[in-house]
């Protein structure tokens, strides 16, 4: 049996209905009830500046939050499924976030948790901060991205030669390679 099945669901409004019950049983335990627990079972306070760690804290969560959502949009809208594996989506999603890196959903987890380990500046929710980035690359390398070239071929290949996995590439400028003083501006 695979462990990834492409969604059945062809309503937008239900595959959006089940996205939400999919992340909200996400978050509730992997960005509430885990770093709460680590939070309470180490936690030794980091001295982290309060003008780093209140705003810091709180645009990493927002931005996370926001590009979550449009995320499981564009899994409802394009994709014709959700990021629970077994609804999966049935079409290789390269728009809006996933236009600038491969894992969207992966980045805005991880920068929802950053933002609460910063915010926090617990000893315990920062380490757990940096032991899920440590699986969360884990698995998408090993596990997310294999999948992904079974299932969508030369299509995925394609794609993963224009767009990186985790940080944006900076812009290029058209008109001439970097540094000839010759680019130009789009």
């Amino acid at each position: 049996m695979r462990w990834v099945r492409p969604s059945v669901t062809a309503s937008t409004v239900w595959l959006w209905a089940k996205s939400l019950l999919n992340a909200g049983l996400f978050f509730a335990l992997f960005m509430g009830a885990l770093p709460w627990l680590a939070h309470h079972l180490l936690s030794l306070e980091v001295p982290i500046p309060a003008a780093i760690r209140l705003p810091g804290g709180g645009l990493l969560f927002v931005a996370g939050l926001a590009t979550w959502l449009r995320c499981l949009d564009d899994f409802s809208r394009r994709g014709g499924g959700t990021p629970f594996p077994l609804d999966a989506p049935r079409h290789l999603v390269t728009s809006g976030p996933f236009a600038v890196v491969r894992n969207p959903i992966m980045a805005a987890e991880l920068s929802v948790i950053w933002g609460e380990a910063f915010y926090v500046a617990s000893l315990g929710v920062l380490l757990y901060a940096a032991l899920t980035s440590v699986l969360a690359h884990f698995l998408v390398t090993r596990v997310e991205e294999p999948e992904l070239r079974q299932r969508f071929g030369e299509a995925y290949e394609h794609y993963c030669r224009r767009i990186p996995r985790w940080l944006p590439r900076p812009p290029r400028r058209r008109g001439g390679p970097p540094g000839t003083g010759r680019e130009r501006s789009p």
